[in-house]
């Protein structure tokens, strides 16, 4: 008989379907999943722009958990880890996913290290991680604990070049995740460990294409006719295969030029690591008289002077005369989203008020 565990508390399935005395949310929603509730409203994280509701059926939930279980091959009695919070659809799938396998279910806070609560003598089978959670772990004794999970996902955000190169040593089935609430949670996974670049496998179930714009348009079979169009600049590899280049709506307009964060991203990294700077970045384009925007490099945490010099030193030589940050701004504590992920549009706001920007 599966069993969820919370707070140190052992539940069968069935005592939850009756009811119990203690009820968190992942508790009550569990309840309501195996009492058969019919409709559910899944609410957006808002990172990429204004929260909001969605409607969604319980065969279009258990329709968008089966292709995950068949396609990681997850089977009954294996444990599941939720660690991200299940207000937001990404926790909330995990719960419908070990629900309708019939996977055991651990549930712990939505915290940075949620290894750290782990009894030792577990093994998790399945569990999916936010890039924050990922780089908590990684400088924890928690870490080789990690590669102990058969099967891993993260998503939510993109994961750093750092973060990457830090996992690529490990052994077990991790990926990296393209989705969004719209279409109940992931459409495409990325084998992070064997990876070289951001090229995305689409799930059975999913059909792909570009609009005029160049951004992914996604159809799932199991949410009807409609096509929901993203803000995602990709290119096409097959039918089957995308290559992530950014968010259309991040794009820097410098001078005529334009430019992908996400793509300078990638190149800065490289830098953090040789000059092994750990803290975290983003490129973003703040507002110029002349030029329309700025390339900016914004850091979180403090570097030196002399940190700051190399840095410099070493983005003028990898990255092109227009890519180049032309302004560098330290900020002691990132902006984040309730769901964990670096509030981007928050920050460039908070420096714009600043600095008079």
């Amino acid at each position: 008989m599966p069993w969820l565990k919370e707070n140190g508390k052992h539940y069968t399935f069935d005592e939850i379907k009756t009811g119990v005395a203690e009820s968190s949310s992942a508790i009550r929603f569990c309840n309501t999943w195996l009492n058969g509730q019919a409709d559910f409203v899944l609410q957006t994280s808002g990172s990429t722009g204004t929260p909001k509701k969605i409607a969604a059926t319980r065969e279009q939930l258990k329709a968008s958990a089966r292709i995950t279980a068949t396609y990681l091959k997850l089977e009954p009695e294996q444990t599941a880890l939720v660690c991200l919070d299940v207000s937001f659809v990404a926790g909330l799938m995990m719960l419908v996913r070990a629900l309708e396998v019939g996977m055991n279910i651990i549930v712990t806070p939505p915290e940075a290290n949620p290894l750290q609560s782990l009894e030792p003598a577990i093994n998790v089978d399945f569990a999916a991680f936010v890039p924050y959670q990922i780089e908590a772990i990684l400088k924890s004794p928690q870490r080789e604990k990690l590669n102990t999970i058969k099967n891993l996902i993260i998503g939510g955000a993109p994961l750093s070049e750092q973060t990457k190169v830090a996992l690529q040593s490990f052994t077990n089935n991790m990926y990296a995740t393209y989705g969004m609430t719209e279409t109940l949670t992931h459409i495409a996974l990325q084998k992070i460990n064997v990876a070289t670049d951001n090229t995305f496998q689409v799930l059975p179930g999913f059909d792909v294409g570009t609009d005029v714009r160049g951004c992914l348009t996604v159809k799932a079979i199991h949410l009807g006719n409609e096509v929901i169009i993203t803000n995602d600049l990709v290119e096409l590899i097959s039918k089957n295969q995308f290559l992530w280049l950014g968010r259309i709506d991040g794009v820097i307009n410098s001078g005529g030029v334009k430019i992908i964060p996400e793509k300078v991203e990638g190149h800065v990294a490289s830098v953090f690591e040789q000059l092994q700077l750990p803290n975290r970045f983003f490129i973003a384009g703040l507002p110029h008289t002349q030029l329309g925007e700025l390339v900016t490099l914004i850091i979180e945490g403090t570097i030196t002077n002399k940190q700051s010099e190399s840095l410099k030193q070493k983005l003028n030589e990898s990255l092109s005369r227009y890519e180049i940050p032309k302004s560098i701004f330290i900020v002691d504590k990132f902006i984040e989203t309730r769901s964990g992920k670096i509030n981007r549009p928050e920050i460039v706001l908070s420096l714009k008020g600043k600095y008079g920007i």
